[in-house]
């Protein structure tokens, strides 16, 4: 019950910042999210189109265990993970508030949950994010972006918004190591401990989902929820 409060807490505290406390918005917003999603990148900053097609990244990485947890869910992961593509956190923190401790996956995967959870998807992910940073970080101009992040509520929520992902995925890592019968503190820390690329390293590397769930899960998980 304490996590659950402390996510829906969470969930309104960003909301109300974010609508009513962030840097009012800027003529052209519109135009630069158009352009931003079209790949018409001339004049943008370098770091405003990393940061953005991250935000594009972190949906994907949450999908690849959402969409796996929630089929032990009474609310349907799924439908927050794919509405966490347009609003990102907004969408995924009313789920971890909602959902429950769940460290057995049941059934067999569908197409859609293997490419999910295969390593493949993860090493692709993972060589897209080096490339979208080494660029970021190459041509970013950090004094623009400052000034924009202190002026423009689209980036500056949109900053944040990329934190509170980097910040959340550990509360979800505990159960899908223990969905794959993983008992690793050490590793679960590492991971949870290194922002955007621990996730990835995680999807990289993680064991393959036992279709049954049954046979090689342990019945507590490696980290319960109220532990985390």
């Amino acid at each position: 019950m304490v996590r659950k409060i402390a996510f829906g807490l969470l969930w309104l505290g960003f909301a109300v910042y974010a609508f009513f406390l962030a840097p009012p918005e800027q003529p052209g917003t519109f135009e630069l999210i158009k352009n931003l999603s079209i790949g018409q990148w001339q004049g943008v900053n370098p770091l405003v189109i990393t940061l953005f097609n991250l935000m594009g990244i972190w949906p994907l990485i949450y999908s690849a265990v959402v969409f796996i947890d929630g089929r032990g869910q009474k609310i349907p992961g799924w439908l927050f993970a794919t509405a966490s593509f347009a609003v990102g956190a907004f969408a995924l923190l009313p789920y971890l508030t909602l959902r429950e401790p769940n460290n057995q996956f049941l059934g067999k995967k569908n197409t859609l949950i293997k490419v999910l959870d295969s390593r493949v998807t993860g090493l692709v992910l993972t060589v897209a994010t080096v490339i979208l940073v080494a660029y970021g970080l190459r041509g970013g101009d950090w004094g623009s972006f400052v000034q924009e992040w202190q002026t423009n509520r689209f980036i500056h929520v949109m900053s944040i918004d990329f934190c509170l992902l980097s910040l959340l995925f550990p509360t979800l890592l505990g159960d899908d190591m223990a969905r794959r019968g993983w008992k690793n503190p050490q590793f679960f820390w590492l991971i949870a401990l290194i922002p955007l690329f621990g996730p990835l390293i995680y999807l990289s590397v993680r064991p393959p989902l036992p279709e049954a769930g049954l046979e090689s899960i342990s019945k507590e998980p490696a980290f319960s929820q109220s532990k985390i």
